[in-house]
């Protein structure tokens, strides 16, 4: 029998299994076996040296480009241009290593998790071991405060609980017992008799036979799957591999034209050619580009970071504006991962949890605070089980005498939870002499010992009538995920020397019901319509029993009241073959009782439908998931420092709400990217086509000093103000952009084609003009105000479309000139740096240029206002075919 079944043996099948006895291992067979298996721990992360880091980020193929790119300006003599794009490049480099390094490592983070020590039988004597000394067959004792040291089969349970939300996601501690389990393949939540390495003991003691250890238990498997796990290439990454490829390709074409054109029409030599032709593959190059992406990721990240979502790796910032599904963990992230109480059923009536307080001699208000082992701390926290907490929270926040309560009546004797009978009973001296006996516990069993009912102090009999009818509210209740607890009590004249449920709990006043619930954070329910308005699909994926699910994923409008076929629970999951389950994915919007390696079944069925995929989650049991989606979230409060090592972004308030605006930033950084690339590339276009006509009509040709000159002034301040540009209005209105699609998309690549052969027209157009309609007779001088009004325009016109940039398709006058100061800012000082080389004396024969005169800069200038003018025009028509298109 596996390990994997371990729940379905018996105890003295389990003793059996692992040659163990109740005595424990003896310190020899210990010894042995950990000789023979090696030690509880989990595998050590693979470290990456700081060089290897260093040298992995020049594998990237953009980077690759730019230092070929590098090399072709050092060969043109052009030492300056060469000399920054290898400072880009290194930067760029250096970014990427530090962000490496600051990024956990998640494996390590879940050693770290581990407990140091473990309590043990061994040889008959109870002892402690280092917890990485255990084996399998080892007999653990258990007790509130540990935290589990290995997986273990339960042989001895005295109302133990364990929080396992790490684990299974499940937001309250489960009960456990040492009762064998017979149901096959039962999901990790549901197998009570076990005890799972790292999860927390909260309530009662327990006796375990160490059935896992190391990797091989759910903490290990976890472990292994993110050793396993591939690293996701993001959208971004994919793009900026395609650009660069596309870049190189038609970089070489054009090179190689020149290059055998000018040959052929024999106008300059082998030599010359070769400089031509590679002072065009310079102009063609946006050795910026790299350099503008992560300035703007960088203070996407700023950004993001002041409303909560905190970026661990860069591209992520991109991935989130391009994502279709966003699945989320249902706790603490949808809900508030506490419980609440939020129906009270007393006196015959069922009221919401904001009714008045009650009375301070209330049955009621004083069993929940007398039967519950809350201990109020120092700071005035409250510490214990969920359940308890939230009982006494809701009378605290209603200024209820709870200390008072607490001092007045104080335990004399209790009779402890346990898992069979369901029930917690404690006795309290009252001030007649008497005594009074505080019970609660789950409905059905409470009502078993039920005779009477307390109806605003009236006691009467419990009528057939009336006890269906608390049963039937119970039952309401628990339809809509809500975990009910009954109450009632009972006055004694003297306190049983042993109290059993027979001698005490017995014959019982029924008090009221109280129903809790992890409720759902109140600002969800409007990110999740937000979300599906912006065309993004939000599903839900927990550890919690299906109706909990479905009620909260109902209120929170994933989906509909009675859409029950929108469910999956885990053991559906497993019914499925992948094929299957890739076909019908997505018909469901809600996951329950999932294990790890479902998460991860959703997350790569939906990316296999082409969908880009956000996931959430806090615990060790999200890691894998996280660490798969194209773009992992982790919980910045409540969550592990597993999950946070295996996220792209943690989010600081925990809350669902702030991925929609997380979301939100990422569709405006990739817009403004694609903004900056769509102005490099025309522009890059339009100095690639003024060179390529020059060379071909015989003019004289622009110096590689003025083409980089330009670049350098216009590729860098204007670029990356582009980047910071504020949001579109009806961004978050549009469907994502998805995975298929690119930079180019969206008409970026038609903008690009037609704006850059304007910029080469209309400089082309400058130069023809001054050279036909020269300011000086003089032939040599007509040429050389010529070639300096062709360098002044194409340096003018680029600032102008710098303008027309500011957005693909809409109005530059609609959506506001000046909006952005450090445009402005960068418009000014990229102009006076392209006039200083002309209008200051000295600069002129650094630059080989002339002085112009008004008149002169008056026909630039105009060629400027041109490229807005026209560029105006074809938007205008773009506009009204589009709005054709979306109304049909």
């Amino acid at each position: 029998m596996t390990k994997r079944l371990a729940y379905q043996r018996s105890v003295d099948q389990t003793y059996q299994a692992f040659d163990t006895t109740a005595q424990g291992l003896s310190a020899a067979v210990a010894t042995q076996r950990l000789d023979q298996h090696g030690r509880n721990a989990l595998n050590q992360q693979k470290k990456t040296s700081l060089l290897q880091r260093f040298i992995s980020q020049f594998k990237d193929f953009m980077i690759i480009v730019l230092l070929v790119a590098a090399l072709v300006a050092a060969l043109t003599g052009e030492v300056v241009d060469a000399v920054i794009i290898l400072l880009v490049v290194l930067l760029n480099a250096v970014f990427g290593v530090f962000q490496e390094a600051k990024a956990e490592e998640a494996i390590n983070a879940l050693k770290e998790m581990a407990a140091p020590n473990a309590t043990v039988r061994r040889d008959g004597q109870v002892m402690t071991v280092k917890s990485d000394e255990l084996v399998v067959g080892d007999v653990v004792l258990l007790e509130a405060g540990d935290v589990v040291p290995a997986d273990l089969r339960l042989v001895e349970v005295a109302g133990l609980k364990v929080e396992e939300s790490a684990l299974t996601g499940e937001s309250i501690p489960v009960e456990k017992t040492s009762e064998t389990l017979a149901t096959a393949d039962l999901g990790i939540g549901d197998r009570t008799n076990l005890a799972f390495m790292n999860s927390n003991v909260t309530y009662g003691r327990a006796v375990g036979v160490v059935v896992a250890t190391g990797m091989q238990t759910e903490v290990g498997r976890i472990a292994g799957m993110l050793e396993a796990a591939d690293e996701t290439t993001t959208p971004l990454q994919a793009n900026l591999t395609q650009l660069g490829k596309a870049l190189t390709i038609l970089i070489l074409i054009i090179a190689a034209i020149v290059f055998g054109l000018g040959l052929w029409r024999g106008t300059a030599n082998v030599i010359d050619m070769l400089l031509t032709a590679i002072s065009l593959a310079v102009a063609a190059i946006p050795e910026g580009l790299p350099a503008i992406v992560t300035i703007t990721l960088a203070l996407g990240t700023q950004r993001m970071a002041k409303r909560h979502a905190l970026v661990r790796k860069l591209p992520a910032v991109e991935t989130l504006g391009s994502t279709d599904i966003i699945a989320s963990d249902k706790t603490g992230t949808l809900t508030q991962n506490k419980m609440t109480v939020e129906q009270v059923y007393q006196n015959g009536q069922l009221s919401p949890a904001g009714e008045p307080a009650m009375a301070p001699d209330d049955p009621l208000a004083r069993v929940m605070i007398l039967s519950n082992d809350t201990q109020r701390l120092a700071d005035g926290t409250l510490a214990g089980d969920p359940t308890e907490t939230a009982l006494v929270q809701y009378q605290l926040d209603r200024d209820f005498p709870v200390d008072q309560t607490l001092s007045d009546l104080p335990r004399v004797a209790e009779i402890p939870f346990d898992s069979e009978r369901k029930l917690m009973t404690t006795i309290h001296p009252l001030a007649d002499g008497r005594y009074l006996v505080a019970v609660k516990g789950a409905p059905d069993e409470l009502l078993k010992r039920v005779t009477q009912v307390d109806l605003a102090g009236q006691v009467t009999p419990l009528t057939a009538t009336a006890r269906q009818h608390v049963l039937d509210v119970n039952h309401q209740l628990a339809t809509q995920a809500i975990r009910v607890l009954a109450f009632a009590y009972r006055i004694v004249a003297t306190v049983p020397d042993q109290p059993t449920t027979e001698n005490t709990e017995q014959a019982l006043t029924f008090a009221g019901l109280v129903g809790m619930i992890d409720p759902e954070r109140p600002e969800v329910a409007q990110a999740v319509a937000e979300a599906q308005e912006a065309g993004i699909r939000p599903i839900m994926i927990t550890g919690d029993h299906r109706d909990t699910a479905a009620a909260i994923a109902t209120r929170l409008g994933i989906i509909d009241a009675g859409e029950a076929q929108a469910v999956l629970t885990g053991a559906e999951l497993d019914a499925m073959d992948d094929r299957t389950f890739q076909r019908q994915v997505t018909q469901y919007a809600v996951y329950a009782r999932v294990a790890p390696e479902h998460k991860v079944r959703i997350v790569n069925a939906w990316q296999k439908q082409g969908k880009v995929v956000a996931m959430t989650g806090d615990g060790v049991n999200d890691a894998p998931a996280l660490k798969a989606a194209d773009i992992g979230i982790g919980m910045g409060i409540t969550g592990t420092e597993v999950a946070k090592g295996a996220s792209d972004m943690v989010l600081a308030d925990d809350n669902f709400a702030t991925i929609v605006v997380a979301v939100e930033e990422g569709r405006k950084v990739f817009a403004n990217i694609q903004k900056a690339i769509q102005y490099l590339l025309s522009a890059n276009l339009g100095e690639v086509l003024t060179l390529f006509m020059m060379t071909m009509l015989g003019w004289q040709i622009l110096a590689p000093v003025h083409i980089l000159w330009i670049n350098l002034v216009t590729d860098t301040l204007p670029a990356i103000a582009l980047g910071i540009e504020p949001l579109e209005q009806n961004l978050m209105k549009r469907p994502p952009r998805g995975r298929q699609s690119n930079f180019f998309s969206g008409g970026v690549l038609g903008g690009i084609i037609y704006q850059g052969l304007l910029e080469g027209l209309l400089t082309l157009g400058v130069y023809w003009f001054a050279i036909t309609y020269p300011v000086h007779a003089s032939a040599s001088l007509a040429h050389a105000d010529a070639l300096t009004m062709a360098f002044a325009t194409l340096g003018i016109i680029q600032l102008f479309h710098a303008f027309n940039s500011k957005s693909i398709h809409g109005s530059l006058f609609k959506i506001g000139i000046w909006r952005n100061k450090f445009f402005n800012w960068a418009i000014l000082i990229a102009f006076l740096l392209l006039a200083v080389t002309i209008l200051v004396p000295g600069l002129n024969g650094l630059f080989h240029v002339t002085h112009l005169d008004a008149y002169q800069w008056g026909i630039v200038a105009l060629a400027g206002i041109l490229m807005v003018v026209i560029v105006e025009i074809v938007k205008f028509f773009q506009r009204r075919v589009l709005s054709q298109v979306n109304t049909r």
